[in-house]
């Protein structure tokens, strides 16, 4: 891989940031091969890159949108189908999971039908005047402990208000159509899902009951990509949830999930050069052409630890790698162990980067982001 790495930085040049098709379909078919009867909506929020959605949508995978333009990248997957069937498309396999959408947006997808997601009684009421079309789906605050980004404080409703906030939207004339929550982002403790699996059965449960057909549940994201192995294996979470839905739920169920990290993740590689060398305070810093402000943005953003390798061999010292750019916010890391010998123009190569990446990357200071090199994306 370091011999192919080396080659096509000679060929496209630096920073690169590489996109593996193959591996893409393989984390998209590993999801579904251990949750068999569970509908993947890929988050788009992970990695907008329209060649990704191009990749999933022929894998068969429904998807996840936070706004309008998540929304259009979809439809342009499917504007060649006709009228009936891409409506269908819309409705069957897209659902817009920000809890708080603005009235523009509502209005522009009444037409559709959408599935939306909602934790509030203000949401139902716009709901309702902007989008009465909409099917909903109840997001219920669940806990997040452990994982890597929290989502509890900012989404999700206090189960204890979930009944009045089911009812309020059957008062409206709308209708629930289920109930999701999220765990957070890279969950790495599995109680989590337990959890709230657990509350999520007592709601649903208790509002088919009241008569109210509740159809879907939405366990969300958080599935933890294979970082390092440190990482607990899919596949046993795979199996708890398994389990927990068949034990909690109803057969007729239809249970969907929301995963972005796990599908992109591991599916990305980038190629940086180092630009500049000194040695501060007796450390040597490597300046690379990528940082923070860039294709490392998930430092910042999503609590993600870089890694880098180097092409050359020679004595490993600590290091630390810095970005481009003349803000001295932009270190990437200050304690990589790299060799001490390497020079300007040399190759660091950084695996794993492909989920909330060039998705938060700017133009700060006028540096360019990376090229995007697709690679087995032509199967």
């Amino acid at each position: 891989m370091e011999e192919e790495f080396i080659k096509l930085a000679e060929q496209h040049g630096t920073p690169l940031f590489i996109i593996d098709h193959d591996k893409l379909r393989q984390n998209y078919r590993v999801f579904k091969e251990n949750l068999p009867n569970v509908q993947a909506y890929y988050a788009v929020k992970a990695n907008s890159n329209q060649e990704i959605i191009k990749t999933l949508f022929n894998e068969g995978a429904s998807f996840d949108v936070a706004s309008y333009n998540e929304f259009i990248q979809i439809y342009n997957q499917i504007k060649g189908f006709k009228k009936a069937e891409k409506d269908f498309f819309i409705w069957d396999k897209i659902i817009f999971s920000n809890t708080i959408k603005d009235r523009q947006t509502l209005g522009k997808i009444k037409r559709y039908k959408p599935l939306v997601t909602y934790d509030n009684a203000e949401e139902v009421d716009k709901i309702k005047e902007h989008c009465s079309t909409a099917g909903l789906v109840l997001r219920l605050k669940v806990p997040d402990i452990g994982s890597q980004i929290e989502m509890s404080s900012k989404f999700g409703a206090e189960p204890a208000d979930a009944a009045s906030l089911i009812q309020r939207v059957f008062d409206n004339g709308l209708a629930v159509e289920g109930l999701s929550f999220h765990v957070g982002s890279q969950c790495t403790n599995f109680d989590n899902y337990t959890a709230a699996l657990q509350i999520t059965s007592e709601i649903f449960n208790e509002a088919r009951k009241k008569g109210y057909e509740l159809k879907i549940i939405d366990i969300g994201g958080g599935f933890p990509a294979a970082y390092d192995s440190a990482v607990p294996r899919f596949e046993k979470l795979a199996k708890i949830i398994n389990s927990e839905i068949k034990r909690l739920f109803p057969e007729d169920v239809e249970v969907i999930a929301e995963p972005g990290r796990f599908m992109i993740a591991t599916a990305a590689s980038l190629i940086s050069e180092i630009i500049g060398k000194a040695r501060r305070d007796g450390k040597i810093f490597y300046h690379i052409n990528d940082g923070v402000y860039h294709t490392f943005s998930g430092i910042v953003f999503d609590h993600w630890i870089p890694n880098f390798r180097a092409f050359r061999e020679g004595e490993i010292e600590v290091c630390a790698v810095v970005g481009p750019t003349c803000d001295s916010f932009d270190k990437i890391s200050v304690s990589e162990q790299l060799p001490n010998n390497l020079k300007l123009g040399d190759l660091l190569y950084t695996e794993n980067i492909g989920a909330y990446s060039i998705a938060a990357a700017t133009r700060f200071n006028g540096f360019e982001g990376a090229k995007i090199l697709h690679i087995n994306n032509g199967k």
